[in-house]
């Protein structure tokens, strides 16, 4: 009986490590290299060794320096507030553990040097905010990484180690960590649909035309690579309509994550209003719902799924 009862159990186990792996198939090298901490007192290249030479896969080489850098690195507000990338350069950011995301992309880069990866730093434009919708900088405001696996073009690959470190307040007063694991090797529609390359050539796949068309989007914040979205609906960031008329939503989303609740909040970060819960269906892969905006004003309007901010948009409402 004993035996019996072993045997489903080391099954059981083993079923769920598996189903893990194939959530998060780099759920063991992340785990090694969370082990390895903080290596403080290193220098970039010992780091870059110390972190990598396990592996002889590029790919999880690269999988090794993107965690470590996420999860050790944090923003350098003050850089990034006064758009100041003097302290960008690599050895520079792992002494100040601090970095603008242009000392991010600059890191991965070098590290991924010494590791034998081609890999590029891309400088352009996100938006990280419902304010930011139509909108345009007028400056470059993020960079990250493209990094080459193969000869082909679709062995090109795009990492954003800032992002998938955390975030701030809109202010840049304060930095959460919050790892998010799937700025790595991110999903190209997507990830074009938050990003946009100074340098067309860097644009993987099809994206926004130009940067007005960029701006005019939604804003899609890390939560929406965890849930796997592609282009919603309304397919524009502002949306201006009356207090009479039902505004639907819709995006499609990865099949195999689970959604229990939608909410929408409007208002800005000081004051919102209380969230409201959706009706909502998730079919064949498609969250819809619909929403009568009551409140004549301007204002932003958070998504929310599962607690997590899934977009963004900015709303016109008359009566």
């Amino acid at each position: 009986m004993n035996k019996i009862l072993y045997s489903l159990l080391l099954c059981f186990f083993v079923s769920n490590s598996l189903h893990a792996q194939n959530r998060n198939p780099y759920s063991g090298t992340d785990s090694i290299i969370k082990a390895l901490g903080s290596l403080d007192s290193f220098n970039v290249a010992t780091i870059t060794d110390t972190l990598t030479r396990r592996y002889s896969d590029k790919q999880f080489k690269a999988r090794a320096i993107f965690y470590w850098i996420s999860n050790n690195i944090s923003y350098d507000l003050k850089g990034i507030k006064s758009n100041d990338n003097r302290r960008s350069d690599a050895e520079m950011v792992i002494q100040t553990r601090k970095a603008t995301p242009l000392g991010y992309a600059k890191l991965v880069q070098e590290m991924c040097s010494m590791a034998n990866i081609r890999c590029l730093t891309v400088d352009g434009y996100v938006k990280n905010y419902a304010d930011d919708i139509n909108n345009p900088p007028d400056e470059l405001n993020h960079s990250w990484n493209v990094v080459q696996l193969g000869q082909s073009p679709e062995e090109w690959y795009y990492i954003d180690a800032a992002k998938a470190s955390g975030y701030t307040d809109q202010k840049l007063n304060k930095f959460t960590r919050d790892f998010t694991s799937e700025y790595f090797f991110a999903d190209k529609s997507l990830f074009n649909l938050d990003h946009y390359p100074d340098n067309g050539a860097w644009q993987l796949g099809s994206g926004p035309k130009n940067l007005k068309d960029f701006y005019a989007l939604p804003v899609f914040s890390n939560a929406a690579y965890i849930f796997g979205l592609k282009k919603p609906q309304p397919t524009t960031g502002f949306i201006k309509t009356k207090t009479k008329n039902t505004t639907s939503f819709n995006f499609p989303y990865k099949n195999d994550v689970s959604v229990t609740s939608i909410m929408l909040v409007t208002g800005d970060e000081k004051k919102q209003d209380k969230p409201e819960e959706m009706n909502f269906s998730a079919s064949s892969g498609v969250i819809s719902f619909n929403h009568q905006f009551k409140k004549e004003d301007s204002y932003p309007v958070r998504i929310i799924a599962d607690g997590k901010v899934l977009l963004q948009y900015y709303a016109e409402i008359t009566e």
